[in-house]
């Protein structure tokens, strides 16, 4: 029996893609619970601030979902904060951008980024917000929901806005059929 190998390729890549990175985010959690790593990297923006750079498939952080917002200085579940997020390679590269707030595990928030780039309108795996208090431009907005951010409550940098009853039911409509979150 011959080895495809062009096969054994695409499903290894299609693998690290799927599971990449929530075996590197425990690998990061475990190293700083012992002390090895900071919590930013050198050099980036925000460092001394802890970073979002954990990303995990929704379903594998399925949770229950409601909407609390409540403006007391922590995020809630309906909230749109914004924060340091690192970009998918993790070389310490990241951006300031909004993150909607689906929930909580222990002292990190799960998050759902968003983007103002139009291009995402016919993308798989984010849907579309419409405008909003969070973008001071105005533009319509799009929330990822294939990735839950893991984002650090000290690394918000500020609240920024209470998204609407409507949208976020609908963003929970979609966590609840695409995803298994209850």
């Amino acid at each position: 029996m011959a080895i495809d190998w062009a096969r054994m390729g695409r499903t290894a890549a299609r693998m690290s893609r799927k599971y990449g990175p929530t075996v590197a985010l425990e690998v990061r959690r475990r190293l700083e619970d012992r002390g090895i790593t900071s919590a930013a990297p050198r050099g980036a923006v925000g460092a001394g601030r802890p970073t979002t750079s954990g990303t995990v498939p929704t379903s594998s952080r399925a949770r229950t979902v409601s909407y609390a917002p409540d403006l007391d200085g922590r995020a809630d579940p309906g909230e749109i904060v914004w924060t340091w997020v690192e970009f998918e390679e993790a070389d310490g590269r990241g951006q300031d951008r909004p993150v909607l707030v689906v929930g909580r595990d222990g002292d990190r928030l799960l998050g759902l980024m968003l983007s103002s780039q139009d291009r995402r309108d016919d993308d798989e795996g984010w849907l579309g917000l419409g405008t909003g208090p969070w973008d001071p431009e105005g533009r319509p907005s799009w929330v990822r929901l294939d990735r839950v951010l893991d984002v650090p409550e000290q690394g918000i940098r500020r609240e920024g806005a209470v998204c609407s009853r409507a949208t976020f039911d609908r963003v929970a409509d979609r966590l609840r059929s695409d995803y298994g979150w209850r």
